[in-house]
């Protein structure tokens, strides 16, 4: 059989080049149609790499459409405070119950009500905190 890359020309193979990993969030999510929210709604990340999130859906999204993602990040900020993850993308695929959204921009949010002092070996930064 003919090779391509190392590998069998009729081998199944992933294409993708970003690494992916499997992130079991909820997730909530918001269309948007310039500056209004055409549609909300909630799901679980399936999986995330730095080029995209693929996410259940509770409807088919219209592919093509602006979306900000949020969600609760799994790791806290210096063992102490959580940190919510906005991703803003563009719809690129969905079906009924799933959507992959590739990223354009993202950015960690600390959550909570308090304000939380960085200690480190420098000048101590404040963060405040958004709830």
């Amino acid at each position: 059989m003919e090779k391509l890359h190392g590998r069998s020309l009729g081998e199944d193979r992933d294409r993708r080049v970003k690494r992916r990993f499997r992130i079991d969030q909820e997730v909530s999510y918001k269309m948007l149609y310039g500056q209004r929210i055409a549609e909300t709604g909630a799901g679980r990340t399936l999986n995330i790499s730095s080029g995209g999130v693929w996410f259940t859906t509770q409807n088919m999204l219209t592919s093509g459409m602006p979306i900000e993602l949020s969600l609760t990040w799994p790791v806290l900020l210096n063992d102490s405070c959580r940190m919510k993850l906005m991703i803003y993308g563009c719809v690129v695929r969905s079906n009924e119950r799933t959507a992959a959204v590739a990223i354009e921009r993202y950015e960690f949010r600390t959550s909570g009500g308090r304000v939380f002092q960085h200690q480190g070996p420098s000048t101590p930064v404040e963060f405040r905190l958004l709830g």
